[in-house]
């Protein structure tokens, strides 16, 4: 039995993460979450036949270490693991739908560096698991002795190498773009953040015609998502510019966040890229029930260009897996993220940063039009945001003065923008956000809040 006296919880907002060799991302911990794992899958297989768990990671130095680890805890409580190897976040998904697995998990940590490392659980069905299974795989690590939980030597689970998952996510995801279109005469930057897609992306867009110029597509290890990749857009945006190319693509560390940039080097956030969709996918009446789902952080500019395009905008908290449920519940096939996660369930049930540039792309092609005028639809309004370290969480109703501060600001908006304070899912911080069309006011507004929480709450 694992005892973590750290009360630190084990599952985060996007499955577990942490620095490498550190809790939670300890080998000896990571053999438990695969015991855990592996009995309930095991529970629920049928009569006489075991689990089969997909596992693919990106390109961290750890990736091996953790693999090996999940490997050890499911084989030897019965289940099978297929291993993918290097493989984007969206890829896992797909190969654990189309192999008919029990599960997929993709070992990364998406765009944060390289000492950090992480666990994301797919279902069945490819969307992530729900937080009803990732509590019961906590409460056993940490609460029960899995011995018992071991199979018998002669039902010890196989594990074998599957060779074939990159060509078939690439044939997968070239299906996402219309048969009659190619990207013939295209010249596009692909920045891959030395991460799980520098094979893949390459061989997708030039596959469908385009002229590729690469960069950050040699991993080593360590240097995933350093000064490169979505994080970086200045990076692809010089490199547009110096290759004279007619837009840049460019993907985090496990490939589920995109950022594209026009001819002329302007950047094209998450935020943009939804807003480009939503509305022509409106006009071919190809958005379900005209209706766009984002989060709270997405840009009020987004908002207001959709509305007086009659599109519904459904905000919630911030996570991509909850704008998939969101999306899932209200029938919706088009939502996403102002950081680049961006899904389109027609063709995916995860963000997928591949899928989502040849959606855009696909429009640039219908419209005939550059990136750059597609880049005009939406107009960021000015923003503000503001982190105060706190030292407690309380309710921010119950904050003197908090209340009125709010309701004063919002009035002085006049519904030409908004105030939005939330806590951090990951850090002690209060995140202070404020839109508006004057940047003056909004900075004003902005530390007005800061200044309150700083002194209520530290």
């Amino acid at each position: 039995m694992y005892k973590q006296t750290n009360s630190f919880k084990l599952f985060g907002t996007d499955g577990i993460r942490g620095v490498a060799n550190q809790y939670p991302m300890q080998p000896h911990l990571i053999v438990e979450v695969g015991k855990a794992m592996g009995s309930i899958l095991s529970q629920h297989a049928p009569p006489h036949s075991s689990p089969k768990v997909v596992i693919g990671r990106d390109t961290r130095l750890s990736g091996p270490m953790i693999e090996m680890a999940l490997t050890s805890g499911l084989l030897a409580t019965g289940a099978d693991v297929l291993s993918a190897g290097i493989m984007p976040t969206p890829g896992i998904s797909f190969v654990t739908r189309n192999m008919r697995a029990s599960a997929g998990i993709v070992i990364s940590a998406s765009h944060n560096p390289f000492h950090d490392n992480g666990i994301k659980i797919f279902g069945p069905d490819g969307y992530k698991i729900a937080d009803e299974i990732e509590a019961e795989i906590e409460r056993m690590v940490k609460e029960e002795n899995l011995q018992p939980h071991l199979v018998q030597r002669e039902r010890i689970g196989q594990s074998r190498r599957i060779d074939d998952t990159n060509g078939r996510y690439i044939v997968y995801v070239k299906r996402s773009f219309p048969q009659e279109h190619k990207l013939d005469g295209l010249r596009i930057v692909l920045d891959t953040a030395n991460g799980a897609a520098y094979k893949v992306a390459p061989a997708i867009f030039s596959e469908l015609g385009a002229e590729v110029f690469h960069i950050g597509d040699a991993p080593n290890g360590t240097n995933i998502n350093a000064e490169c990749g979505a994080l970086f857009p200045d990076v692809i945006s010089e490199a547009v510019r110096t290759y004279r190319a007619d837009v840049g693509i460019s993907l985090d560390g496990d490939a589920d966040r995109l950022l594209m940039v026009d001819e002329q080097g302007n950047v094209m956030n998450g935020d943009h890229l939804l807003g480009i969709c939503a509305f022509h996918m409106k006009k071919k009446g190809r958005l379900r029930n005209n209706t766009l789902v984002v989060t709270h952080m997405s840009n009020y500019g987004l908002e207001k260009k959709m509305l007086e395009n009659g599109i519904n905008v459904v905000r919630v908290d911030v996570g991509d897996r909850v704008v998939v449920e969101e999306m899932r519940r209200l029938n919706a096939n088009l939502g996403g993220e102002q950081s680049g996660h961006i899904i389109h369930l027609d063709h995916t049930t995860t963000g997928d940063g591949c899928i989502a540039a040849l959606c855009t792309l696909g429009l640039m092609i219908e419209t005939g039009q550059k990136m750059s005028e597609l880049n005009q639809l939406v107009e960021d309004v000015p923003q503000k945001q503001i982190n105060v370290r706190v030292r407690n969480r309380t309710s921010f109703d119950q904050i003197k003065g908090y209340p009125e501060l709010i309701q004063r600001i919002e009035s002085e908006l006049s519904g030409q923008g908004r105030a939005l304070v939330r806590y951090s899912g990951t850090e002690p911080l209060a995140r202070v956000l404020v839109e508006g069309n004057d940047q003056h006011q909004i900075d004003q507004f902005a530390e007005e809040i800061a200044d309150l929480l700083q002194k209520e709450l530290c």
